[in-house]
């Protein structure tokens, strides 16, 4: 039987899905060897060509949105670029931040390898703003890293701007790393989660996009419910799953 993606929205213009976890959204040189894209997998599903109006890294789980167009993809892409989505995400974390702030930190660009760079290029920093929304806290009485207790976070996170990996690098930036990151968190405390709490992923999903339909003008609010192992681990620290 075909792979199947959630589907959360779909019209004659666009479509959104629910993407999994360690799903590329599209053929990358990050991974030769993958076989599996969610581009691919969607357009074998719905039986048409899709185009990605944003990217979500390949951990990171939740809502993706695609035009069945270029032109669509390319005028939903333009939301994006003019900060008009309001984008929500979930994460754990490492610690209790406080109860709410921002995180307004430049963010040195990041480039794919293959990357074409133009003469008037840059990498320099750019402004990036993240403000966040403490929701539950955890405290268990093991001694993962040099504490005899160790305390996790769930946060509900808002990127204002939209700089590549800018929610792992921010958290990681306030020393309260998401977990499950392999390259912006803390080894101890991920193998922490994967060897006894059986929680091998990125605890990063977005849980929500509001954008304007570009045909209708209608804002649309798309959800993605929390599932699989985000939804396990959130019933096991006895945090709600109906966020």
């Amino acid at each position: 039987m075909a792979e199947e993606l959630p589907i959360l929205w779909r019209d004659e213009h666009l479509v959104v899905i629910d993407k999994p976890p360690n799903l590329l959204v599209h053929r990358s040189e990050i991974d030769r060897h993958e076989t599996r894209f969610a581009i691919q997998i969607l357009r074998d599903q719905i039986g048409h060509r899709v185009w990605p109006a944003h990217r979500l890294d390949r951990g990171t789980s939740g809502v993706l949105l695609f035009g069945l167009s270029p032109e669509i993809a390319g005028a939903l892409a333009r939301q994006f670029a003019a900060g008009t989505v309001d984008k929500r995400y979930l994460a754990v974390v490492r610690g209790h931040p406080p109860l709410a702030g921002s995180i307004d930190h430049p963010l040195s660009r990041q480039r794919d390898d293959y990357e074409f760079r133009g003469e008037h290029s840059s990498d320099a920093a750019q402004p990036a703003l993240t403000r966040y929304r403490r929701l539950a806290t955890v405290e268990l009485p093991v001694a993962v890293d040099r504490y005899p207790c160790s305390r996790y976070a769930l946060l509900e996170l808002e990127p204002v701007t939209g700089r590549r990996h800018q929610l792992r690098r921010h958290l990681k930036h306030i020393a309260h790393p998401i977990i499950g990151d392999a390259t912006y968190g803390k080894g101890r405390h991920n193998r922490y989660f994967a060897e006894h709490l059986d929680c091998r992923r990125l605890l990063l999903a977005c849980s929500e996009l509001v954008f304007t339909h570009p045909l209708s003008d209608a804002r649309l609010p798309i959800k993605a419910p929390v599932s699989g192992e985000f939804a396990t681990l959130l019933a096991r620290f006895g945090w709600s799953t109906n966020l």
